[in-house]
């Protein structure tokens, strides 16, 4: 069973940056590589639906992000490390939401904004940033 791990949240000042992280493990008893993975962002405010915030492709040659997050997050990955980081700059308070890290199954190539076109999730990260 594929697991993902999100790190990196916290509290900060409007204006300030933070950085995600999301972990992956059990991929040598799926027999997979982290590489199989088209890798995503997503969060969710208290009371709103969840958003897409990034993808990146299995190789790491493309990134995708939500209009709201073009020009202030940044999105990469290290196959051999198993993990993908967000670097989150400029925060706003309307970025304040729990941020999950998600997979689409081996079997996608492509990045899908859609959350349900995502099979494996993290358990969320909270970002919270005050005016």
């Amino acid at each position: 069973q594929v697991q993902l791990v999100e790190s990196g949240g916290g509290l900060v000042q409007a204006g300030g940056s933070l950085r995600l992280s999301c972990a992956a493990s059990g991929l040598t008893y799926s027999g997979l590589t982290f590489s199989s993975f088209v890798v995503g962002w997503f969060r969710q405010a208290p009371g709103k639906e969840r958003e897409f915030v990034a993808a990146i492709t299995k190789s790491g040659d493309n990134t995708y992000y939500g209009e709201s997050m073009k020009g202030r997050f940044t999105l990469s990955r290290e196959n051999a490390r198993d993990t993908v980081s967000l670097q989150m700059n400029s925060l706003k308070p309307q970025d304040t939401a729990i941020y999950y890290c998600a997979a689409r199954s081996p079997l996608n190539s492509d990045y899908d904004p859609a959350p349900h076109q995502y099979r494996y999730w993290g358990q969320g990260t909270q970002v919270t940033v005050s005016s």
